[in-house]
C-alpha cells in the first residue's frame, strides 16, 4: 500500500526535515514512529518538501509504502477503519510538536516530491509594536521598521514567472535553480501581521529567506524596488541580499493534479532534475 500522510509540526526544536545522525529531525521522528506502530524497519517516508532547521509546516506531505497485513495488524481489533485507528496510532506516539492530520491510501503513481505541482509558503512579519505577540515569537519574525507593502509588491512582481533564481539561492553542484514563481504577495491581515505568500512549482535551497530578505530592504527604503529584478539578472548569489531568520517561515500547502494525472505529473519533473539532483532532494526551503 502507498500512503499519503498529511502533517504539520512546530520546527523549532527540530535540525531540519531530513534524518541526520544524532540530531532530532522531523523524518526521523516521523519514520521511527511508523517503525514502531507498524513493526517494521523499512518505514522510509517521502516528503514533498524538506524544511531547513527552525522552519515550520501546516502543510506538509509525505508518502510511505508499507505492507497491508502491517496496517491491519496495527489497527487491533476495534471497530474504526483501519487507516483512522493507524492516525490515531501514530499520533499517539508522536511528540506534541508533530501531528498528522489526515492518513489515506493512493495509486501507486503518487509521489509526495515529483507529482506535486506547487508548494505554498507564508513568511510572518511583525513591523508594528502592536502586532508583537511574545506568545507567537516561535513563529514570526518581529521587525523594528513599519514596512512599504506596495513598494514590495511592486517589487515582487517582476519575480514572477520561470527564472533562474540563483541570485537568491544556496547553489549546490549539479542543482538547476530555475524555478515557475506562481505567486508572490504582501498583504497584512487582521491581526496586523505582515505575511508574504510564496508559491513556486518548487524552491532553492534558502530561496523564500533570500527573497523575504531582498523584499524587506526594499520595504524599509533602502533600496529601489527595481533592485529585486536586478538581482535576479545577475544569476549568481549577491552579498547585499540578506537571509532572514527561519522561524517565521511555514510551509502552508503542496498542490498536486487528480490522481489520472499523478504519473505524468512525475514523469515531466524528474525530466527536469539531473541524476545528482535527485540524489541530494533540492527542490526544498
Amino acid at each position: 500500500m502507498r500512503l499519503r500522510l498529511d502533517l504539520g509540526y512546530d520546527g523549532t526544536d527540530f535540525h531540519g526535515w531530513a534524518r541526520q545522525p544524532e540530531l532530532r529531525t522531523v523524518q526521523a521522528t516521523l519514520e521511527d514512529a511508523l517503525s514502531l506502530v507498524l513493526r517494521t524497519n523499512s518505514a522510509d517516508v517521502t516528503c514533498a518538501g524538506r524544511t531547513d532547521a527552525g522552519v515550520h509546516a501546516r502543510g506538509q506531505v509525505v508518502h510511505v509504502d508499507v505492507r497491508e497485513q502491517d496496517v491491519v495488524a496495527a489497527a487491533g481489533r476495534g471497530t474504526s477503519p483501519r487507516l483512522e485507528a493507524l492516525l490515531r496510532r501514530l499520533n499517539g506516539v508522536l511528540p506534541d510538536d508533530v501531528r498528522l492530520h489526515r492518513c489515506r491510501e493512493m495509486p501507486l503513481t503518487f509521489d509526495a516530491r515529483f507529482s506535486a505541482l506547487w508548494r505554498r509558503y507564508a513568511y510572518r512579519i511583525a513591523d508594528d509594536p502592536e502586532a508583537v505577540d511574545p506568545l507567537a515569537r516561535r513563529h514570526v519574525l518581529a521587525w523594528p521598521r513599519r514596512l512599504d507593502l506596495d513598494a514590495m509588491n511592486q517589487a515582487a512582481t517582476g519575480l514572477l514567472g520561470e527564472h533562474d533564481f540563483a541570485a537568491f539561492c544556496k547553489q549546490r553542484e549539479g542543482a538547476t535553480t530555475t524555478r515557475t514563481m506562481l505567486e508572490l504577495r504582501w498583504t497584512r491581515d487582521a491581526s496586523g501581521l505582515t505575511v508574504a505568500t510564496v508559491r513556486a512549482d518548487a524552491f532553492c535551497h534558502n530561496m523564500v529567506r533570500a527573497l523575504v530578505g531582498c523584499l524587506l530592504a526594499i520595504g524599509e527604503g533602502r533600496r529601489p524596488p527595481g533592485w529585486a529584478g536586478e538581482l535576479l539578472l545577475l544569476r549568481a548569489r549577491d552579498s547585499a541580499v540578506t537571509v532572514v531568520p527561519p522561524h517565521g517561515l511555514t510551509l502552508e500547502e503542496v498542490g498536486y493534479p487528480p490522481d489520472a494525472a499523478l504519473a505524468e505529473r512525475a514523469r515531466v519533473t524528474r525530466a527536469t532534475r539531473t541524476p545528482l539532483l535527485e540524489q541530494r532532494g533540492v527542490g526544498s526551503e
